[in-house]
């Protein structure tokens, strides 16, 4: 049988089964046809047996599909140029058209009669396409769930997976992940799909298990926190849920207990053993080792029969023990991961990943959270409550991503509204009429939730509802779905379009009477190209977000990271400082690429161009693959450039933590001293070298598009 490479009998037989099964056929009914024994047929599609090529044929016509009539034809495509998609990808078609497209881009590339002009647009378009074929390839989607504490993330994502167990009599079912309140997941933690049922925890470092700790025992003690401290708005240093496992890991509970007049006393082992040590080090001594760590080494656990409990209660028990820091053989986590034995979707063309994110607490601006925002295979949920939707967070999340240049927000982000019983009714219209339905309250939020969303340009945002306590979690799935459709959707059409463009330079790259109307287009664009090269100053320094943030924190949340270096979730310097720098890269650059879009929106409009649209579609994409990549490259540049001076210089941390304690103008005093630090002749040095490169990057965009333009903006273009 003529199989291409690399095409294993284990992955036909799998093939083969999944064709059955989508059928609606048992392995006995195909066997009966084929007038085989269902164990020879069982061995084939485990990949046991080898199978020839009238085999194969017997056994996909008896299946009868389309989809296993086609099969033959999948085995036997030779892939060179982009990697070869598994035998159950839905966009193979559309994979082999890029295929063949990309080897006939490559053969003419090849050709020695082919100008070094013409050859870069080729050059363009095959890396564009292998670009595009990558990302439709990958199937793999995390939805984010991201907002606020208590908001209800952990029960909807139970109830739209199906994670749950039975309540008591008359009560509803009780989520897997532990929820109520908020404050109570830890870390981030992830739902996917495996062999069985299990949990797997990253911990904490020993660093930062100290940081938590250190965070703890301040907050016991008391050290250094001033009555202006507290009016000036520091809160509790340390997260409640933190709190509660360093108490569970280090067996410093609080007691309750009758006294003799039957009132409640309160006993804080913490407390106690604060009054026995002398100072914050030796407290945090004492707790690191009441905590054994050492024997605390395990990273996973999974079902087991013998425990005589249901997965699903099992699974529910153990989280509750990690997440709280009450299993004796695990670590503070630093992540969770929920495995299931099960799809936790129902969707057989993707792989779905849940991210239930730690709540924000504090502010939003967290660098975990913003890059779930400009990651293109993920659908970032914004949670809100109903009666803030928008809410704060997810308006100051979007706003920051648009600023910075992220492009994808329309189509890879969306506001989740998580309402309560009755909420949707209390909503009134213009007139002051109240919602009659659910539906019709979801409608009124939406509209209003909308007008809020226009002063950044995403009045288009979708807005979801779903009550985990009254809606339907099949039909929430099925928005989700949607949601990831639209996603692989953009993936096609941007994919097709390339395809388009490419098919018709290779059909009329020889055509002799368009090639005035192309190099029109091409001196069009030349023209806008050439009168954006220059690039403005950059409004403010890199360093200016950074401050902002400071100023606008707890000064509790300041005082931890100032303890951390700078690395605390919560504000973390260097986070800032490439936000910072992409912030002003796409403020610098983001207009040219505006009008560059603007100017190709009317060309594509206007029939005369109508030959020149694969060029301008490229000269267009090229600059905002480009813009994407300087983006990336500011934002890198800026977190990574004064890394190494921040962590050398001691003097600064001290001096910053110094300021704790000395009464109200602590936010202020923080911001000022990190300021001149940054205003030092040496980092001013550095930022200029930022700058520097940043302009060359985009001079080399400039550079690359003019000399790929200049294949048909010359009256020898190439043949």
């Amino acid at each position: 049988m003529d199989i291409a490479s690399g095409i294993t009998h284990q992955e036909i037989g799998r093939r083969l089964k999944q064709l059955r099964e989508a059928a609606s056929l048992r392995q006995a009914e195909v066997a009966r046809l084929i007038t085989w024994s269902p164990a020879v047929l069982s061995r084939v599609e485990s990949g046991e047996r080898e199978v020839s090529r009238d085999e194969l044929t017997t056994i996909t016509e008896a299946i009868s599909t389309p989809e296993a009539l086609r099969l033959s034809t999948s085995l036997s495509r030779r892939w060179r140029e982009i990697p070869r998609p598994p035998l159950d990808h839905p966009d193979e078609d559309l994979l082999w058209q890029a295929e063949q497209v990309c080897g006939s881009l490559v053969d003419l590339r090849r050709d020695p009669k082919t100008r070094q002009a013409f050859a870069e647009r080729l050059d363009e378009f095959i890396k564009t396409i292998r670009h595009g074929a990558e990302r439709l390839l990958k199937r793999d989607y995390d939805v984010a769930f991201i907002g606020s504490k208590g908001i209800g993330k952990s029960t909807a994502i139970c109830r739209v997976t199906g994670l749950e167990v039975p309540g008591p009599e008359n009560a509803p079912p009780t989520p897997v992940l532990e929820a109520g309140g908020g404050g109570v997941t830890i870390c981030d933690v992830h739902l996917g799909t495996g062999h069985g049922y299990g949990l797997l925890a990253e911990p904490c470092s020993e660093q930062e298990i100290r940081a938590h700790v250190t965070d703890f025992a301040r907050h016991i003690k008391g050290t250094r926190v001033t009555a202006a401290d507290r009016k000036e708005g520091s809160s509790q240093g340390i997260a409640q849920e933190i709190e509660r496992a360093i108490r569970n890991l280090s067996g410093l509970r609080v007691r309750r207990e009758k006294g003799p007049d039957g009132k409640t006393i309160r006993r804080d082992d913490a407390k106690d053993l604060a009054d026995r040590t002398d100072g914050t080090r030796d407290y945090v001594v004492e707790v690191l080792a009441r905590m054994e760590l050492h024997r605390r080494d395990r990273r996973d656990i999974w079902y087991d029969r013998a425990s005589g409990k249901e997965p699903l209660a099992w699974l529910r028990e153990i989280f509750e023990q990690v997440n709280n820091g009450r299993h004796p053989d695990f670590k503070l986590p630093n992540r969770i991961e929920i495995i299931v034995d099960r799809p936790l979707m129902e969707d057989t063309d993707l792989s779905i990943r849940l991210i239930d994110t730690r709540g924000i607490d504090r502010g939003a601006t967290r660098a975990d959270l913003e890059q779930r925002l400009d990651e293109p295979h993920t659908l970032a949920l914004l949670c809100s409550s109903f009666n803030d939707a928008p809410s704060a967070d997810a308006h100051t999340l979007l706003k920051r991503a648009h600023q910075a240049g992220v492009r994808q927000l329309a189509r890879n982000a969306e506001i989740l509204v998580l309402p309560r019983a009755g909420e949707a009714f209390a909503v009134s219209d213009e007139g002051g009429a109240r919602a009659q339905t659910v539906q019709e309250g979801y409608e009124l939020k939406a509209e209003y939730a909308a007008i809020e969303l226009e002063s950044l340009d995403l009045e288009d945002l979708k807005i979801s509802f779903f009550n985990a306590f009254g809606d339907d979690p099949a039909q929430f799935r099925g928005l989700l779905f949607d949601s990831l459709r639209e996603i692989r959707d953009g993936f096609r059409a941007s994919l097709r379009e390339d395809l388009a463009s490419a098919q018709f330079l290779l059909d009329n790259h020889e055509n002799e009477e368009l090639r005035t109307v192309r190099r029109s287009a091409a001196r069009m664009l030349r023209t806008c190209i050439t009168q954006h090269r220059e690039v403005p100053p950059f409004n403010g320094h890199v360093h200016d977000e950074l401050l902002d943030q400071i100023r606008d924190a707890y000064p509790a949340t300041v005082d931890a990271t100032i303890r951390r270096e700078g690395t605390w979730p919560n504000l973390d310097y260097r986070h800032h400082l490439g936000y910072g720098a992409r912030q002003l890269a796409a403020g610098a650059f983001g207009p040219a690429v505006d009008k560059l879009k603007s100017i190709a929106g009317v060309m594509k409009g206007n029939p005369d161009y109508a030959e020149a649209i694969d060029l301008i579609q490229q000269t267009q994409r090229v600059q905002e693959s480009g813009f994407d990549r300087l983006l990336r490259k500011a934002q890198l540049i800026g977190r990574t450039t004064f890394n190494e001076a921040l962590k050398l210089d001691s003097e600064l941390w001290q001096q910053c933590e110094h300021e704790w304690g000395r009464g109200p103008g602590y936010l202020n005093r923080v911001a000022n001293i990190s300021r001149e630090w940054f205003l030092n002749p040496e980092r001013e040095e550095i930022e200029r070298e930022f700058a520097d490169s940043v302009r060359r990057e985009w001079g080399d965009i400039v550079n690359h598009i003019l000399s790929l333009l200049q294949a048909d903006d010359t009256e020898d273009a190439s043949t």
